[in-house]
């Protein structure tokens, strides 16, 4: 049992020391959950939380979908891959241990874990990379821990911190093939990585294939073929730990495949090389976007030391260094950052893998400090440090925590370093030593994280979401008495707690922000009127009475104007979640949305009057409709949309129908619409963002309507950018739908199933957008994808049909389940018959002593 706990204490040191000192940070800081300052800054409020409570509802049974599909969100999208992509970090499950109302605790956990984690593997890995003191390798895998990738980008993404851990993973599995032993626990290392966070693990495991490469080549006295029996044990391994992961693949790629396409990604040249050095000082952030790699002053000293270090062999010091910067040049090179992030730029940093090079200056660390540095050679790395500190020293990251933590941590570290090299120090100096280089890498590490959270904390793109505060819990109680699910929806719409709110709070609302949006669920909801962001990437409700009629949305939430952070829930008309039609109309090309909504909706509700421009800058008339004269352009664009000066906008007059509801639809207009006493803000930019269509007010008693548009131009406003509603129609087409409704309607996990009324026929439409993965039986007949009809989900009924069922599976699970049963069978069998072997083994020696 001792030598088990001696083992496990440099581990359990390195994860108590690294969790330590990020947790007094944050105490420091007076960050979330040791004060008031929200760490939910970015994707962590608008998409992780979100997504950590509803997986904290699939734990409890507290949501009407399923892992295979999300009925909250999107009015209705699949899930499966979102739950592979952000949610298999294995801390992430400990979210069912906590009260729904606090899952910003566990997702805490999830961070702080992984730190904790990934610095005890790491501890592990050194040792095999060279043996050594338990001790020093835990000290330098605190610096791995909270290097400047966790501080900088992974903290806010709960799933890439797994990356943290998945590194040290992959390098001890590739260790234990450099030994050519434990095939199938290294294989199982390697679907460990690969299935916890796909992403980051791909990162790992092309870092350790270089690092395992590298050893080989540096293997001294080891035959040819040893080295690549090695090296084709690596191959298998790494393949079939990969393919026992093979669902995580296959299901996302295909998600990614379906998905809206992002905003295009431009890689605009890799940062200058004195800024790219900068990086290695830790305590600062720059405003530039970089590779961050700092791992604290003990790590940068010994790996500017190791060059000089006369008892590492020459090639092992000229390999490990071309590994060093090989690897720094690939994260700024566009062909390499390609291959590091899955043949695809990602929109945002394009130096995610930074964490890989943060590690390589770890393991150069520790292969310094393993073969005890002598005074002189620590020198030539602090004249090193000290030069690169004042080449670099009027660079936006250095800090001055970088002035403090440098020249004087780097002081104590030289010194504890001296005195640890002598052999016959007295074992008092030894314990001092120890005890002050300790206490540099805990404060120095704690300093540091504290550094970088101020500096970010400054920047208004990190401005902090507050996800369940106590107005999102009210909105959330004001939801949950309106629940009519699924005779109807209840809309969280269209006001953000975050990107997602009916995942944070509940209901079923159009609101959607993930990189899986199927692009048919996109195109779909704007093409009916409901507003986008990040070009369809971020969904949002339908907020005009049509289209929530469209998509049964009985009831909504809107903020109390004043109200101080109250919401008020409204009723609206809801046709049925599935209605019976008959024959489907086509829609003509370039048809406006209003057409578009009367279509899926089977009558004529709106007036589309003409418009004439009365007041305000004259615009041009073209054939597809109006282009407002460009305006003089502010010193600075805002945010949110001014109103131009006196003068600037145009009004348009139209006539309508006393007593209708009036609205405006222009995706793309980025200004103020105001009429009828309202007033409301467009946001659009083509593509990127696009309004939905809002409500301007009720038609007066003479018909006229007036509306100015108000924005910096030149800007483009449709043909028929004014609709106007009948409520008395509405009600009319909302109750003939009513009156097709299936008797029965259930919906569970990934399926819905519906007792249609006597003498069905025609056409079943679904308000839920049409993706793949859908199937449908009638009347227990065989199971065939559905059609689409306006691009929701419609199924042909022969007359007289009873019975629908509807279920949808995930494209590629099959796939998936296939290859990872075909690999567990594998590495069954390779266990197997290592097992029989051994035991064979076992038999004829005893058999020999006997």
């Amino acid at each position: 049992m001792r030598p088990t706990i001696r083992r496990l204490a440099a581990p359990g040191l390195a994860a108590l020391l690294s969790m330590g000192a990020y947790c007094l940070a944050l105490t420091v800081h007076g960050s979330y959950p040791f004060g008031p300052r929200s760490r939910a800054v970015n994707d962590l409020g608008n998409q992780f939380v979100p997504f950590h409570a509803r997986l904290w509802d699939l734990l409890h049974g507290n949501t009407s979908g399923d892992l295979f599909f999300n009925w909250n969100s999107g009015y209705g999208v699949p899930f499966l891959a979102d739950f592979l992509t952000y949610l298999m970090n294995p801390f992430s499950w400990l979210v069912g241990l906590f009260p729904r109302d606090r899952v910003d605790f566990p997702v805490f956990l999830v961070t702080l874990l992984s730190i904790g984690l990934g610095s005890a593997l790491m501890t592990v890995f050194l040792g095999r990379l060279h043996p050594g003191s338990g001790l020093l390798r835990a000290l330098l895998s605190v610096g791995y821990g909270l290097c400047a990738w966790v501080l900088n980008d992974g903290y806010a993404d709960p799933m890439w911190m797994w990356g943290l851990a998945a590194l040290p993973m992959t390098g001890i599995a590739a260790d234990w093939c450099l030994h050519r032993r434990r095939w199938v626990a290294g294989t199982l290392l390697v679907a460990l990585a690969w299935a916890g966070n796909f992403y980051t693990a791909a990162m790992a495991t092309l870092a350790m294939a270089l690092v395992l490469g590298l050893r080989l080549l540096l293997a001294t006295g080891v035959p040819v073929r040893d080295r690549l029996r090695s090296l084709a044990r690596a191959v298998s391994m790494a393949a079939a730990g990969i393919l026992l992961a093979a669902p995580a693949l296959t299901v996302t790629f295909l998600a990614s495949q379906a998905s809206q396409p992002p905003l295009e990604a431009v890689y605009r040249g890799r940062p200058p090389l004195l800024y790219q050095l900068a990086q290695l000082l830790p305590g600062g952030r720059g405003g530039e976007s970089v590779p961050h790699i700092f791992i604290g002053v003990l790590g940068l000293l010994l790996v500017a030391a190791f060059p000089f270090v006369r008892a590492v062999p020459r090639r092992a010091r000229i390999g490990w260094y071309v590994l060093m910067a090989g690897i720094a040049g690939s994260l700024v090179w566009e062909p390499a950052i390609l291959l590091w992030h899955g043949f695809a730029l990602p929109n945002g940093s394009p130096y995610r893998a930074s964490f890989v090079l943060s590690a390589i200056l770890v393991m150069i660390a520790w292969l310094a400090l393993a073969h005890r540095p002598r005074p002189r050679e620590l020198a030539a790395g602090a004249a090193l440090v000290a030069l690169l500190t004042v080449v670099c020293h009027n660079q936006s990251s250095i800090a001055t925590a970088t002035w403090v933590l440098v020249p004087g941590g780097g002081a104590l570290v030289f010194a504890a370093l001296v005195a640890l090299h002598r052999h016959r120090a007295p074992s008092g100096l030894r314990t001092a030593a120890t005890t002050v280089l300790t206490c540099t890498v805990v404060l120095g590490s704690a300093y540091t994280a504290l550094s970088v959270t101020a500096v970010r904390d400054k920047i208004p793109w990190f401005r902090p979401k507050t996800t369940l505060s106590e107005r999102a819990l009210a909105a959330q109680d004001g939801l949950t008495a309106r629940a009519d699910w699924p005779r109807s929806r209840t809309d969280p719409g269209p006001h953000e707690f975050a990107d997602n709110d009916p995942l944070l709070i509940g209901g079923e609302g159009g609101s959607y922000y993930s990189s899986y949006v199927p692009a048919g669920t996109a195109r779909t909801l704007r093409a009916l009127g409901a507003g986008w962001y990040m070009r369809g990437r971020h969904t949002l409700s339908f907020e005009d009475p049509v289209g929530r009629a469209i998509m049964g949305v009985s009831s909504y939430l809107t903020p109390v104007p004043h109200g101080r952070g109250r919401y008020v829930t409204h009723r609206s008309q809801a046709a049925p979640l599935l209605t019976v039609r008959g024959a489907l109309p086509r829609g003509d090309r370039g048809e406006s949305v209003f057409a578009r909504q009367e279509r899926v909706l089977g009558a004529a509700v709106y007036e589309v009057p003409a418009l004439t421009p009365t007041a305000g800058a004259v615009p041009r008339h073209g054939r597809d409709g109006w282009t407002l004269p460009a305006a003089p352009k502010p010193a600075a664009r805002s945010i949110r949309p001014a109103a131009g000066p006196d003068g600037a906008g145009t009004t348009f007059t139209a006539r309508c129908t006393p007593g209708g509801t009036a609205v405006w639809s222009a995706p793309w207009f980025y200004g103020q619409v105001s009429g009828l006493g309202g007033s409301s803000t467009g946001i659009g930019h083509r593509d990127a963002t696009a309004n939905p269509v809002r409500t301007l007010g009720t038609v007066p008693a003479d018909g006229t309507v007036s509306v100015r548009f108000s924005g910096r131009g030149p800007q483009r406003i449709p043909e028929h950018a004014i609709g106007c509603v009948s409520p008395d129609k509405l009600a009319a087409a909302v109750a003939a739908l009513r009156a097709g409704a299936p008797a029965k309607l259930t919906t569970s996990g990934h399926g819905l199933t519906a007792e249609l009324a006597p003498g069905g026929g025609g056409n079943a439409v679904l308000a839920v957008p049409a993706v793949p993965g859908w199937s449908c039986s009638v009347d227990g007949g065989p199971a065939r994808d559905p059609d689409a009809f306006a691009g929701l989900l419609a199924v042909p009924l022969d007359p007289g049909a009873a019975r629908l069922v509807c279920a949808y599976t995930p494209p590629g699970l099959a796939a998936g389940l296939a290859a990872s049963g075909a690999a567990g069978l594998a590495v069954a069998a390779v266990g197997t018959a290592t097992a029989i072997r051994r035991r064979r083994t076992v038999a004829h020696t005893t058999s020999l002593k006997s």
